[in-house]
């Protein structure tokens, strides 16, 4: 069985090969003047460092990686070839995310049918809930090896801001309301009730923040300790704890006044009023917490999702976990909009970039496999504990806010994840059990648009025979 060995890092800045953000796709790896991020490259060479093992690596490259690990010594005999470092590919960050893409069909398809794997209806954990983070996570990751060295800052800056500028368009097209049900062959959207907020905005959000970062807050000193890894970026761990500090002053510090909103009832009627006691400071219920009121206040509470998550709360669903009618005495709020990708969720979303950001760090300035998986261990086992600890005291795991809590123990779930498939795929070479996975990995945004937003099922639904019930998925028995 080959062996495949990680990524070490060293190779100059122009002639990196990277990927694009989510995609995972590869760019003129070997390539002498472009790719690298300040680069002339192709604009979507961006993201992950480009370490893709092959199926033969030359002799004595890797050959004893496993048993290496434990020793404590480098996991290559002797330096291979420079051309076949290039052809390399850190196949555990596919991996990890085709894993995650994986597990964002399943929830997707599945959680309707077992809501107890679908996103927590307000307070709590659930495997839905560990997908955005990681994938969050993975973003940070690839870019601390994507932006090691940039040639020039300005270019690289500039680079960044138009492929933020593209995923928050494409996501205004997915997930803004362009597409209606799946069977309901329309399509359009009224631009005063278009949702802005999304998945791919919130990625982007991220991103942007945590390239910025990357390409302009490090100092140029060396790294051999954790220790002078946090000197090093102690500017980007200052960010983190920033926006941390900024956030919990607002969900906790914002007086939430009483509110209301309408929903309409039919064409021919007035839409029907409901109102919102509130008057609190602090509350984070899903009626009167501050994340909802800055949403209202600044993108409007028109643009928000319509289907919000607490409405399969006990209080709000008789088929709770599930969605379902309104119990007799369900409060006001049950169905006001509330989007789960908000403002200032969005603030921690950033946080688990920068964490991801500090992973990748790791990778790039320690060579040894022991010091790598020490490290991400130590993080990640503190991240969850402290997560825990939040959630015990009363700042509970609540993906809808991403309290802090939220953001640590899903942090640091990535990172133990992670540390596992590289130790499996990157270290041992057990690449050939997680081949599909790895593929999923590398064509992620593909496989984001075409199922989980719906446009694969859309397109076949519109190719039907005499009337649109007739179509391949209903004739196949998948459509009923």
């Amino acid at each position: 069985m080959a062996m495949y060995e990680p990524i070490k890092v060293y190779l100059d800045d122009e002639k990196r090969g990277m990927t694009d953000l989510i995609m995972g796709k590869n760019v003129n790896i070997g390539g002498g003047g472009g790719g690298g991020a300040g680069g002339d490259g192709h604009m979507d060479d961006d993201v992950e460092m480009a370490v893709q093992p092959i199926s033969k690596p030359p002799t004595g490259v890797g050959d004893a990686a496993c048993k290496n690990i434990s020793n404590g010594e480098a996991a290559v005999p002797s330096l291979p070839s420079k051309s076949w470092q290039q052809q390399q590919r850190l196949v555990s960050l596919d991996v990890f995310r085709g894993l995650t893409v994986a597990l964002m069909i399943i929830v997707d398809d599945m959680g309707g049918i077992l809501p107890a794997i679908n996103h927590s209806p307000w307070n709590g954990l659930t495997l839905a809930d560990l997908v955005m983070p990681f994938f969050l996570f993975i973003v940070g990751l690839s870019l601390a090896l994507a932006y090691k060295k940039p040639s020039c800052g300005a270019d690289a800056t500039k680079k960044a801001v138009l492929r933020t500028l593209k995923l928050l368009a494409l996501g205004l097209f997915l997930q803004g309301g362009f597409f209606h049900r799946v069977k309901d062959l329309t399509f359009g959207v009224d631009i005063t009730k278009m949702r802005w907020m999304g998945i791919l905005q919130r990625i982007a959000i991220g991103y942007i923040v945590a390239a910025l970062c990357e390409i302009w807050l490090k100092r140029d000193s060396n790294v051999n300790s954790g220790r002078s890894l946090l000197r090093k970026y102690r500017s980007q761990l200052a960010v983190a704890l920033i926006i941390t500090t900024i956030y919990l002053s607002l969900l906790y510090g914002l007086y939430v006044p009483d509110w209301e909103y309408q929903i309409p009832v039919d064409s021919s009627s007035a839409p029907k009023t409901f109102s919102v006691k509130c008057g609190v400071r602090g509350d984070t219920g899903s009626a009167c917490n501050a994340v909802g009121m800055i949403d209202r206040t600044i993108l409007g509470i028109e643009h928000l999702y319509k289907r919000p998550v607490y409405a399969r709360t006990e209080q709000c669903s008789i088929n709770s976990p599930d969605y379902g009618p309104l119990p007799a005495d369900a409060p006001s709020w049950c169905q006001a909009p509330f989007d789960p990708e908000g403002l200032l969720s969005s603030m921690m979303a950033i946080v688990t970039c920068l964490v991801g950001l500090h992973y990748g760090h790791i990778i790039a300035h320690f060579k040894d496999h022991r010091e790598r998986i020490l490290h991400w261990s130590i993080s990640s086992s503190s991240l969850v504990v402290l997560g825990l600890t939040l959630d015990l005291i009363g700042m509970h795991i609540n993906k809808a806010l991403y309290t802090f809590s939220y953001m640590c123990i899903t942090a640091g779930a990535a990172g133990i994840l992670f540390a596992a498939i590289y130790l499996m795929v990157d270290v041992c070479g057990y690449r050939r059990p997680a081949i599909v996975m790895e593929w999923m990995g590398m064509h992620a945004l593909m496989i984001f648009v075409l199922i989980a937003c719906n446009i694969l099922p859309v397109v076949l639904f519109g190719f039907y025979w005499g009337k649109p019930e007739n179509n391949i998925l209903t004739l196949i028995g998948i459509g009923k």
